[in-house]
Order: structure tokens, then C-alpha cells, then sequence
């Protein structure tokens, strides 16, 4: 059934419009809001508070002011707020699944999906709260004893991107809390009503006042920077662009600061001519079309043996073909908008700047006609080598597709990028699946899978990919800090 307009507007009545501060919903210091749009209609959906410099700075004193106490809370009781808010989200997952729909456009049955990959998160590191080991031994010679302890880095800003609203949210601020650090949460301002509906379920799952503060902003460079260079901010953890990364790198140098960055991607999807076709094509649906291949995880350039590239081509685009464009709220939306304007037409130079060139579109290669940022499913062949589309991140429902003849090829061809995050390989030989394990040049890799996200694993990539891992074993370690203690031998001591 459809999403009626009533159930929408209760929906968002729930939705705090402030800048959470030290436990408390306030506006911002000057008084400004920002629209929040919907991408499927162009319409705005309500206004939030929109925080400046200054309420940056009462975000941080509030983060700064609550480290100490909370760093102090048993690990346990931190681990019991998480399931808490774990429960609370899976309880409430339809409110979650349509709010971001209808900010993001996601259809809303992918947004379901979303929800039960985020509410993962909150268990996961419930769960790792309580496991953050150090460890006793003896010194090699004997004189001392080594005691090693894992400490929580402190209060961090964390930076989310707008692609994965809720997803991106627990998946920085369930390790933090597990931790035992205070944060400053800056959601994308594209996005941010999802956030701003989880951090009010924080406070009633039990998270105390100044451990999550929530400063939506229209002017995030402005806001954020004075934070970044304060030498009370301990971390910085952000997910989007490469340039933004590379830019606040720069600037966390100036007080040493510690940072995890997860960014720009370019998956290559390297279809081998003994891999099972139409399991492969299923691969590509979930690696392209997932968030309408809006995400960093995304395929974005299929490398295709040269013969089994024509029957690999022509049943994706029939699966393609079959995709609904709709607002995600309708019941037969397969395909929601992208996030706006903007994304939208730079994806169509890309398209625009390959067919030029020389390529062929099979299917698609346009802008879905009407209201809202639509972008019609596209493949395209032929691409030539040092098009624009195979070196940039599409972010987008857009599938270029080149050919290779040897392994080798598809080696040099998938590791031909800057970036490192993920890779897919589809092949029936599992000796040369583990050989593109160790050959390709990326922190993930699906071998016969087209998803690979999973909140008990390490997520993260190389190259210009970022640094650091969210998720795993390793996630909650990206927010503690290793101290060592030296003490003297105590058989010696009277």
C-alpha cells in the first residue's frame, strides 16, 4: 500500500527541528533554518535549526564538559544503552524506513533494508563494549611488569553523508559509545531528519546529556572548522568526497589530530568467462542499483571478459529495464531519485562526455521527464580508455561496461584507479578468486556477492579510498587509544 499524505505529515510532527546541545533541543544562535527537500517531488518537507560557528562551539564545550564522567561509566552500562536504542529502532523501523525515504528517496523497501543494516551497528558494538582488552605480562628482562590499557580518544566530530542516513549515523556513533567518547554529530544537511530522529531516541534509550550533540548546518565548513582546530576535539570521522577528506586531513594536521576517513570509491566488477552468468547479473543489480547507485560501495566499472560480455550485457539491461522510477513511497517504485539538481546533471555529463567519445548507450542515457531528480538506468559499451566515466566516481544508475582477455588485464584494468574501497569478482575457480583477493588493490572485496556490507565486518579501503575501518573487530579500536603502564617487578618490591 502507498504512503498517504497524512501518515507522512505525523510522521515528520515527530521529527526535532533543533540543534540537540548538552541534552537539550534549542535553535540555533542566530536564529536560521534550512529547508530539508524531498527529491522525488522538488517540495520541502519541514525546516530544522540551522547551526553557525558559535553553535558548533556550545556543541563541543557541551562534548568536552561530559568526556570525563562518561568516560568513567562502566562498559557494560554503555553496552546496555546501545541494545537499548537497538530494540527501540527495530521496534520503530517503518518511522525510520519512510523518514528517509522521503528525504533521501530511496524506495521505501530498500529503506527497510537500511534500517535493519543500521539497527546491526547498535548490537554489534553493544556487544564490543564490554571486550576493549588490554593486557599484564612480564618484561623481556625480567625487571618490570607491562600493563596495557585501551583508553577512549575523547570527544569527536563525526561527519555523515547523505546517502545512508541512518546507516552512516550508527555506524560512527554505536563504536563511540561503546567507547566511551562524547561526540558532535554533523549530519549532511541534504539529509539530516534521520539523524535528528535517531539522536532523540539516544536520549530515550538513556545516553546522558553532552554525549550526543546534533548541529545540522547549511554551512558545514564554517561551522565545523573552528571545531576541527580546537585542541579539545580529539577525532575526527568522516564519510564523503575524497577532496573534502583531503581538505580536512590538512586541516586536522594542525593539532595532530586523529581521523577516519572513508571516502570516494570507483568498484570495479570483473566478471570472468567461467563465472555463472546469471548469478552475476544478480551481483551487478545489488552492487550497481543498490540506493540507485548512490553509494561509495557502488560498481562503477564492469570489466567483462570479451566472451561472455555481449550475454552479460544484454540480460543486465533487460533486469534494468524492468526497474519503476517512482517517489519511494508509491508501492511500485523500484527506483527512487537521486539526491538532487545537481547530481543529477553531472551524472548526465559523464553519460554525455562516454557516448561523444564513441560509446553506445544500450538502455537508457537520459533524465527521466517530470518532477523530482530522476536518472533512467544506463548502460553503456564501447567506452573508451581514458574516459572521464571510468576514472570518476558516477554516484549514480549508470553501468559502463569495458572487455579483457586475460586475468592479467583484468588485474592492471581494476587496479587503474586512485581508489580502493571495494571490488567484486564473479569466477567459478576459487584459486583465481583468492588470486584477485591478493592482487587487487582494495580493503573489500565480494567474490561472487554483489553486497558486501555487514556491521561485523571491517569496513574501509586503501589508496585515496580513506584510512581506517568502521564495523568489526576493528571499529571500535578507530575510537580508543593505547596507553602503557610501566611497574616494577613486584617480587622485588618490599
Amino acid at each position: 500500500m502507498p504512503v498517504s499524505l497524512k501518515d507522512e505529515d505525523r510522521l515528520l510532527s515527530t521529527v526535532p527541528a533543533g540543534l540537540l546541545i548538552d541534552g537539550s533541543w534549542r535553535p540555533a544562535a542566530s536564529g536560521k533554518t534550512f529547508d530539508v527537500e524531498d527529491p522525488a517531488t522538488g517540495k520541502s518537507l519541514m525546516a530544522v535549526a540551522d547551526a553557525g560557528p558559535e553553535d558548533g562551539l556550545a556543541a563541543l564545550d557541551a562534548a568536552a564538559a561530559a568526556q570525563g564522567s562518561w568516560a568513567l561509566v562502566p562498559p557494560r552500562e554503555r553496552g546496555e544503552i546501545l541494545r537499548r536504542a537497538f530494540e527501540l529502532v527495530t521496534e520503530r523501523a517503518e518511522n525510520f524506513a519512510l523518514l528517509m525515504t522521503l528525504e533521501m528517496g530511496k524506495p521505501l523497501a530498500e529503506a527497510r533494508v537500511e534500517v535493519k543494516y543500521a539497527a546491526e551497528f547498535l548490537r554489534w558494538f553493544s556487544e564490543e563494549a564490554v571486550r576493549t582488552f588490554g593486557r599484564y605480562s612480564i618484561a623481556p628482562e625480567g625487571a618490570s611488569r607491562l600493563l596495557v590499557t585501551k583508553k577512549p580518544v575523547g570527544p569527536c566530530l563525526l561527519i555523515t553523508p547523505w546517502n545512508f542516513p541512518l546507516a552512516m549515523a550508527t555506524r560512527k556513533i554505536a563504536p563511540a559509545v561503546a567507547a566511551g567518547c562524547t561526540m558532535v554529530l554533523k549530519p549532511a544537511n541534504l539529509t539530516p531528519l534521520t539523524s535528528q530522529l535517531f539522536a532523540a531516541l539516544m536520549q530515550e534509550a538513556g545516553l546522558p546529556a553532552g554525549v550526543l550533540n546534533v548541529i545540522p548546518t547549511s554551512t558545514a565548513g564554517a561551522t565545523t572548522g573552528p571545531l576541527v582546530t580546537d585542541p579539545r576535539l580529539r577525532k575526527i570521522s568522516f564519510t564523503g568526497s575524497t577532496d573534502v577528506g583531503r581538505r580536512l586531513m590538512a586541516n586536522a594536521a594542525e593539532t595532530v589530530l586523529r581521523t577516519s576517513m572513508e571516502l570516494g570509491g570507483n568498484a570495479p566488477f570483473v566478471v570472468f568467462e567461467d563465472a555463472d552468468i546469471d548469478a552475476a547479473v544478480d551481483g551487478a543489480m545489488a552492487a550497481k542499483m543498490r540506493n540507485m547507485g548512490e553509494a561509495c560501495t557502488a560498481a562503477n566499472r564492469f570489466i567483462v571478459h570479451e566472451t561472455v560480455a555481449n550475454e552479460f550485457t544484454e540480460k543486465f539491461a533487460a533486469r534494468l529495464s524492468e526497474l519503476t522510477p517512482a517517489r519511494g513511497t508509491e508501492a511500485h517504485s523500484t527506483l527512487g531519485p537521486l539526491i538532487d539538481a545537481k547530481s543529477r546533471d553531472k551524472i548526465h555529463q559523464l553519460v554525455t562526455a562516454a557516448l561523444d567519445a564513441g560509446a553506445i548507450a544500450v538502455t537508457g542515457g537520459a533524465a527521466v521527464e517530470g518532477p523530482g531528480y530522476f536518472y533512467q538506468p544506463t548502460i553503456l559499451t564501447g567506452v573508451t580508455a581514458g574516459a572521464r566515466i571510468l576514472s570518476e566516481e558516477i554516484f549514480g544508475p549508470v553501468a559502463p561496461i569495458i572487455t579483457f582477455a586475460t586475468e592479467d588485464d583484468a588485474i592492471h584494468l581494476a587496479n587503474n584507479t586512485e581508489y580502493g574501497l571495494a571490488a567484486y569478482v564473479y569466477t567459478n575457480d576459487f584459486n583465481r578468486g583468492l588470486r584477485m583477493g591478493e592482487r587487487l588493490e582494495t580493503g573489500m572485496l565480494g567474490l561472487n556477492t554483489g553486497a558486501i556490507s555487514n556491521a561485523a565486518a571491517p569496513f574501509g579501503g586503501v589508496k585515496q579510498s580513506g584510512l581506517g575501518r568502521e564495523g568489526g573487530l576493528e571499529g571500535i579500536h578507530e575510537y580508543l587509544y593505547t596507553q602503557y603502564i610501566a611497574i616494577p617487578d613486584p617480587t622485588k618490591v618490599n
